[in-house]
């Protein structure tokens, strides 16, 4: 990817969320991971792996109504293969969300067996929930509690301080906030997080972050930029951000094109779905 800056972005309230999860994780049974399936490895935390060391781990690939489904399977697929149980979820589906409270008894059964052995029969299952920010966590707790349990925002950093949640009478459900990591090894994932939106918008600067984008999703789905907005493989990036801009009317005094606006438009449309089912990680570049 040609388009990349390294992004450092680690406010201090991040350095305060590591250290309460660190303290935090020595009460819980089992740590469920909530990634976003637009991108399932460059939103898993590598934090988050080592915080939950010796615990049992449930990955749950969320907004899965945005993201690729062929490429949600191969995910699927790999994380399983790493040892984790890993399930996909639209977290705005309440239905889709109700098969959780099972599968984390299933995941902690051998927990459950050594508590009735010793003859301790109404112990709640902890569970910890992580992920970063923006990933749908707040929106996933609701729909599992059944209610308006956790704040929700389509900004990253609503969720500020920890909270217990009762799920259902055995599970109780630590919600933490969303944190990331002080250093990403490859640039492409900080670029990444920025196109989701988990990365601050003030953080890289909006002609870089579409120019990065659109050669992605050139590489991967240019039928869809073609359906929408009628650029072709063979257009540069700066090419591409003017169709847009000619083909939504996005003008300035003068009739000049207003790339801004096209800019906006193509996050808009890129983050909430419209342009399609994409997906930007992909299993066999990181194996």
């Amino acid at each position: 990817m040609e388009n990349i800056t390294n992004i450092n972005w680690y406010p201090g309230h991040m350095t305060k969320a590591r250290r309460m999860m660190e303290d935090s994780v020595k009460l819980v049974d089992i740590v469920i991971e909530v990634l976003d399936a637009r991108i399932p490895f460059s939103s898993k935390n590598p934090d988050i792996d080592k915080l939950a060391n010796n615990k049992f781990r449930l990955v749950i690939l969320n907004k899965v109504d945005q993201a690729d489904p062929a490429v949600t399977d191969k995910w699927i697929a790999y994380y399983k293969e790493k040892g984790f149980t890993a399930i996909k979820t639209d977290a705005r589906n309440r239905k889709d969300v109700s098969k959780i409270p099972q599968i984390v008894r299933t995941i902690c059964k051998d927990k459950i067996e050594r508590d009735r052995k010793r003859g301790i029969l109404n112990r709640p299952i902890k569970a910890m929930i992580a992920g970063i920010p923006n990933s749908g966590k707040s929106t996933f707790i609701n729909s599992l509690a059944g209610k308006a349990s956790a704040k929700t925002g389509n900004k990253p950093g609503v969720t500020r301080g920890k909270q217990w949640i009762k799920v259902t009478k055995d599970i109780d459900l630590l919600d933490t906030p969303g944190i990331l990591w002080p250093k990403f090894e490859d640039p492409s994932v900080g670029m990444k997080l920025s196109y989701i939106g988990s990365i601050n918008d003030e953080v890289v600067e909006r002609h870089t972050l579409c120019l990065g984008l659109l050669e992605q999703l050139k590489k991967y789905y240019c039928n869809m930029l073609t359906e929408r907005y009628t650029i072709t493989e063979d257009m540069s990036e700066e090419d591409a951000l003017r169709r847009i801009a000619d083909v939504r009317k996005c003008l300035l005094k003068g009739a000049e094109l207003d790339i801004e606006k096209a800019e906006r438009i193509l996050l808009d449309d890129f983050r909430s779905g419209k342009l399609g089912r994409t997906t930007l990680d992909y299993p066999e570049e990181v194996r």
